[in-house]
């Protein structure tokens, strides 16, 4: 069969704008870039620096920061990172009589403990204040209270 001689037959599908019913010879609603612009139609090109020198080329200097969580101090032995000196240490504790200690010491005073017994409270570790160190540079770095 054979076309109509007045329409042509087409040799190849319609594009996208075409089937759409996009106009392609009408004006764009936005600013289309041209070559050597950035999409937001500023051009590509740096302002002139007056007065000032261009910038020099050094390099780029990346400094690493480390966040260390807050440590809680106990009784008992903390390992951590030394502030101090840096180091991977377990902390080494030492004792001091602390509150606990003198309200112990006072109230087996009340209860009649006046031969001396109502200074026990100052032999046991577990009624006194606890001192983190460092065992490396013997910072202190951290206290822990009874009371």
């Amino acid at each position: 069969m054979s076309a109509p001689s007045g329409n042509p037959v087409p040799s190849a599908p319609p594009s996208y704008e075409e089937a759409v019913g996009i106009n392609v010879n009408y004006p764009h609603p936005y600013p289309v870039p041209g070559p050597g612009q950035k999409p937001d139609g500023k051009g590509m090109n740096a302002p002139p620096y007056m007065g000032q020198p261009p910038p020099a080329n050094n390099p780029i200097t990346v400094q690493t920061v480390y966040v260390q969580q807050p440590v809680v101090f106990y009784d008992r032995p903390v390992q951590m990172c030394c502030p101090s000196c840096n180091q991977m240490i377990v902390t080494r504790l030492s004792y001091d009589a602390g509150a606990l200690t003198w309200l112990s010491c006072g109230g087996l005073c009340l209860l009649g403990c006046v031969a001396g017994c109502c200074l026990i409270p100052f032999c046991i570790d577990a009624l006194k204040d606890v001192d983190h160190t460092c065992p490396k540079c013997s910072a202190l770095l951290g206290s822990y209270k009874r009371l």
